[in-house]
């Protein structure tokens, strides 16, 4: 149950365009889908590889089952050089540090842009989809220094602890100047039990969050 919810954050996109296609807001939409086969082949890669992601940065592999945010950080950078969007969000299950942190209730947020993150604070509130705003702390930065590579991606550097901090500082450096939004939502798309409004299994968070604000913005 658990792995088969990390393609969470590309099944809340399909959702979303699910929704959208049916309430046609005047809004010009594009997603990107990121997705990994996380298996080992003789192709995989290994602890120590540096890879080069589009773009050009080169980022050394620590942990070859944080995976996400590899591809991730290809998707931002493509959108970004290609897209010129106004607003570029990403959305995922990133980082058991994230549930340590905000449960299953509230996803994790991170955001420079703090009129953005109110306006998807109001809608996740409105709909259920609850979202915490999250420090992106610049002194936990140190922590995906490289001696080989520009960045290492799993933040191994420091001894900072903040994982999800740290994830979303990762993926930042693909953004450049956009109103970039990183959503982790490792806690908050599934659950464990029925509990409240969501039933046991994936909730499909997300969905309604990204929904209500894009029609807010037609």
């Amino acid at each position: 149950m658990a792995m088969k919810s990390d393609m969470a954050g590309a099944a809340a996109i399909l959702g979303t365009l699910t929704a959208l296609e049916q309430l046609q807001p005047n809004v010009r939409v594009t997603a990107l889908m990121m997705m990994a086969e996380n298996a080992i082949s003789a192709t995989a890669q290994r602890p120590s590889d540096v890879i080069k992601h589009y773009g050009g940065t080169t980022v050394e592999v620590i942990n070859t089952d944080a995976e996400g945010r590899l591809v991730l950080a290809d998707g931002l950078a493509y959108a970004d050089a290609h897209l010129d969007p106004d607003y570029l969000i990403d959305i995922a299950t990133l980082t058991g540090a994230a549930t340590l942190g905000l449960g299953r209730q509230y996803a994790a947020m991170y955001t420079r842009d703090n009129s953005l993150a109110a306006q998807l604070s109001k809608a996740g509130e409105a709909t259920g989809d609850r979202v915490w705003h999250m420090p992106l702390v610049d002194d936990y930065k140190e922590a995906l220094r490289s001696d080989i590579a520009d960045f290492n991606h799993t933040a191994d550097k420091g001894k900072f602890s903040a994982g999800s901090v740290t994830a979303a500082l990762f993926l930042e450096n693909f953004t450049s100047t956009r109103r970039w939004v990183h959503l982790d939502i490792a806690g908050t798309a599934r659950s464990e039990v029925d509990a409240g409004e969501n039933s046991k299994g994936g909730t499909g968070f997300g969905v309604r969050l990204l929904t209500e604000w894009i029609t807010s913005l037609s």
